[in-house]
C-alpha cells in the first residue's frame, strides 16, 4: 500500500492553544498580572517570533506554553501533543538565554543528561546526544567542558541539547539575548535548520529586530496582552 500524504486542503495541526489563560504573581500581598487574557494557536510547522519590551510577559508565556508554569486563569491545550508537556517531557523543548549547561560535565554529558532523566537508555542517549551535537557542528567539542566554550558555541550546545529531545515544538526565550550580532545570527540560523529537519514548529521570544525577522510571523506582546498585527492576527481557539 502506498502511504498518504496530508492534502493541501488538510487543516494544519493544532500544537498548542491558549484560551483566555492569565497568570498572576503576589508579591507583598500585591497581585501582580504577568500574562493578561491570552488567546492564541500555535501551529505545526510555523516559525513565530513573540517580540515585546521587557517585563512585557514573553517569558511567563512561554513558560504557560512549554508546561513549566501553570496560569491563574483561562486554559492551555496541546491537542496536536496529545498529551501535557508535563506528563511527557521532551515534546517541548525550551532553550532559554543562558546556556545553563552543568560546569561539571562535558558537551555531550550535558545534551544526554535530559534524556536519561526521561528514562532513555544510555546507549540511546548518547548516540542522540552525539547526533545533536553533529547536526550542530559540535562534535568536535564532545569531549569539552562548559568553561572552554565560547559564548555562542554553548548556547548552540544548549539547543542541541533541547533538539535531541526530538520536540515538536521548540520555544525559545531570548536565546541570543547574551551574544554579539554575528554570533547571534549563526546561533539562530543553526536553530532554524535543526528544527526544520525535525519538522518541529519554533517559537523565538525576542527583542532583536533582526532576529524577529528571521521568523515568518509577528506576535507582539505589550503590558502582559498579546496583540498582532492586523494583517496577520494571532489565531483565536475554536
Amino acid at each position: 500500500m502506498t502511504p498518504t500524504t496530508p492534502s493541501a486542503a488538510d487543516p494544519p495541526t493544532v500544537l498548542a492553544r491558549c484560551a483566555a489563560v492569565s497568570r498572576t504573581f503576589r508579591r507583598g500581598g500585591v497581585e501582580v498580572p504577568a500574562v493578561r487574557k491570552v488567546d492564541c494557536t500555535v501551529l505545526a510547522r510555523t516559525r513565530i517570533a513573540l517580540t515585546g519590551r521587557s517585563g512585557s510577559g514573553k517569558s511567563t508565556l512561554l513558560h504557560l506554553l512549554a508546561g513549566l508554569d501553570r496560569p491563574t486563569a483561562g486554559t492551555i491545550s496541546w491537542p496536536g501533543l496529545g498529551r501535557s508537556p508535563r506528563e511527557r517531557p521532551g515534546l517541548v523543548g525550551v532553550v532559554f538565554q543562558g546556556p545553563s549547561l552543568i560546569p561539571a560535565l562535558d558537551v555531550q554529558e550535558n545534551v544526554a543528561l535530559p534524556l536519561l532523566l526521561a528514562g532513555v537508555r544510555e546507549t540511546d542517549a548518547v548516540e542522540r546526544a552525539a547526533a545533536a551535537l553533529d547536526g550542530l557542528a559540535l562534535g568536535a567539542l564532545a569531549a569539552a567542558l562548559p568553561e572552554e566554550l565560547s559564548g555562542g558555541q554553548a548556547q548552540r550546545v544548549a539547543i542541541a541539547r533541547v533538539l535531541a529531545g526530538r520536540p515538536a515544538l521548540v520555544l525559545a526565550d531570548e536565546p541570543t539575548g547574551q551574544l554579539d550580532r554575528d554570533t547571534a545570527a549563526q546561533v539562530i540560523t543553526e536553530l532554524l535548520r535543526a528544527a526544520a529537519e525535525l519538522d518541529a514548529t519554533v517559537l523565538v521570544a525576542t527583542h532583536d529586530p533582526e532576529v524577529a525577522g528571521r521568523l515568518a510571523r509577528q506576535w507582539r506582546m505589550d503590558d502582559g496582552a498579546l496583540l498582532a498585527p492586523e494583517e496577520e492576527p494571532c489565531p483565536q481557539p475554536t
